[in-house]
C-alpha cells in the first residue's frame, strides 16, 4: 500500500502496556476484595483452617495465571493456529466427560467440574470459551468470500457453535453458554457473514435461548423473581435483593474497606460471583465506577489491537478474545445490578476462582501477542492512527 499512508508493514514491537495495566489494576483489586468479601466464611468454616484461606488459593491462581499469560504473550500466535483443531477437539471430550462420566463434578446444583484426584477440578467450558474463539478465528479466515455461502459458512459455524454451547448449557451453565454464544456470533458478524443468514440465525438463536429458559422450572422462577422479588424474598428473591441492599448501603464513597455487612452470610457467593455487590458496599459508586473504567479500557485497547493486527486471523482473534471479557464482565455487572436475571458468571480477574483466573489471563496474554504484531506504515506521522484507519477500512469491508 503506497500513497498518503506510505508502504503498509508489520513490525513487532512491545506490548500494548496498557492493556497490562488495566489488567493488572483489576487483579489487584481483585486479590483486595477477595479477601475482604471471604475472611467470614473461611474464619467461621473449621474446614478452611485460616482467615487468608480464599485469599492464598486467589494468589495461587492468579501466579498460574501470570505464567499462562507470559507463554501466549511470548510464544507468536499463529503457532497456537495449527494447534486449534486438536486442542478444539480435546475440549470437546473433556464436555462431554463432565456430563456421562465419573468425573465429572457437582457442587451448587449444577455439574460442570472435572475431578482430578489430588488436584483442585477444573472447569471444561471456561477453557472452551478461549478453545472455541481459537477455533473459530482460524476457520473463519479460511472461509473467504465463501463464508456467505449457507452450506459453506453458516451452516458448519452455526453447528459448531451449537454443539459446543449446548454442552455447556447441559451442565447446566446458562451464563456461559450465553457468553459462548454471543461471542461466537460477533465474531462471525466480523467476518463478513451473509447479513440474512445472520439475522435468520439471530432469531433462532433468540428462540432457543427462550426455550432452554421456559423449558426448565428454576429459569422461569428466575425470571418471575427478576421482574419482582418481593413476591419470595427470603428465597429466589433473596440474592436479588441483598445485591440490592449492598450496592444501595455503599452510597457515592463506600462503608470502607473490609466493612461490608452483606458478606455476614446475607449476600450468596460474596467473593465469587457477587463480589461486584461487595465492591459497590465497600468503595461506593466510586468503586465500581473504577471497575467499569477500567473494563472500558480493556474493550478500548482490545478493539485497538483488532484493528492494527498484520492479518485477518490476529483480528479475529483479538476481537473474540475482547468480546468474550467485555461480555463476560458487563453480564457478571448486570447480574448483580438486577439489570439481568440471576445466572452464575465470575467477573473476570477480580471473582475467585481458578478456570476462570488462568484462562482469562492466558487470554490476555494472547492479546498481547497480537499487539506485538501490530501493523504500521512508513512515512506516515502518526503511525498508530494511520494503521488504525487501514485496519479499520478492511474490517469493514468485511461486514
Amino acid at each position: 500500500m503506497t500513497g498518503a499512508l506510505g508502504s503498509r508493514i508489520a513490525r513487532k514491537g512491545s506490548p500494548d502496556y496498557i492493556l497490562l495495566f488495566a489488567v493488572a489494576v483489576l487483579l489487584i483489586v481483585g486479590v483486595d476484595m477477595v479477601y475482604s468479601a471471604s475472611f467470614v466464611i473461611a474464619h467461621n468454616n473449621p474446614e478452611y483452617g485460616s482467615d487468608t484461606y480464599f485469599l492464598v488459593r486467589q494468589l495461587i491462581w492468579v501466579a498460574i495465571g501470570l505464567v499462562a499469560m507470559l507463554v501466549f504473550a511470548r510464544v507468536d500466535y499463529h503457532r497456537w493456529r495449527r494447534l486449534s483443531v486438536p486442542v478444539m477437539l480435546i475440549i470437546l471430550v473433556l464436555l462431554v466427560a463432565v456430563l456421562l462420566t465419573r468425573l465429572g463434578h457437582s457442587a451448587y446444583g449444577a455439574q460442570r467440574w472435572l475431578s482430578l484426584g489430588p488436584l483442585p477440578p477444573i472447569q471444561p467450558s471456561e477453557f472452551a470459551k478461549m478453545a472455541l474463539l481459537l477455533y473459530l478465528a482460524d476457520w473463519l479466515s479460511r472461509r473467504g468470500e465463501r463464508l456467505k455461502d449457507l452450506s459453506y459458512g453458516t451452516i458448519p459455524f452455526a453447528a459448531m457453535l451449537g454443539t459446543v454451547a449446548g454442552l455447556v448449557l447441559l451442565q447446566p451453565d446458562l451464563g456461559s453458554a450465553f457468553v459462548i454464544a454471543l461471542s461466537g456470533v460477533c465474531l462471525f458478524f466480523l467476518a463478513g457473514a451473509d447479513i440474512r443468514h445472520f439475522f435468520a440465525g439471530m432469531i433462532l438463536g433468540v428462540g432457543a435461548l427462550v426455550l432452554a429458559i421456559t423449558s426448565i422450572g428454576y429459569r422461569s422462577d428466575r425470571i418471575a423473581a427478576f421482574l419482582d422479588p418481593q413476591q419470595d424474598p427470603l428465597g429466589l428473591g433473596w440474592h436479588i435483593i441483598q445485591s440490592q441492599i449492598a450496592l444501595g448501603s455503599g452510597g457515592i464513597f463506600g462503608l470502607g474497606l473490609g466493612a461490608s455487612r452483606q458478606k455476614f452470610y446475607y449476600l450468596p457467593g460474596a467473593h465469587t460471583d457477587a463480589i461486584f455487590a461487595v465492591i459497590g458496599e465497600e468503595l461506593g459508586l466510586m468503586g465500581t465506577l473504577f471497575v467499569l473504567g477500567l473494563i472500558a479500557l480493556l474493550a478500548y485497547r482490545g478493539f485497538r489491537i483488532t484493528l492494527s493486527a498484520p492479518d485477518l486471523f490476529g483480528s479475529l482473534l483479538a476481537a473474540g478474545i475482547t468480546f468474550w471479557i467485555v461480555f463476560q464482565a458487563l453480564i457478571n455487572i448486570a447480574v448483580v445490578t438486577a439489570t439481568l436475571p440471576f445466572t452464575g458468571i465470575p467477573l473476570p480477574f477480580v471473582s475467585s476462582g481458578g478456570s476462570s483466573m488462568v484462562v482469562s489471563l492466558g487470554a490476555i496474554g494472547l492479546l498481547l501477542n497480537v499487539s506485538k504484531h501490530r501493523v504500521v506504515f512508513r512515512h506516515e506521522k502518526n503511525l498508530h492512527k494511520g494503521a488504525e484507519r487501514a485496519s479499520r477500512s478492511a474490517i469493514l469491508g468485511r461486514l
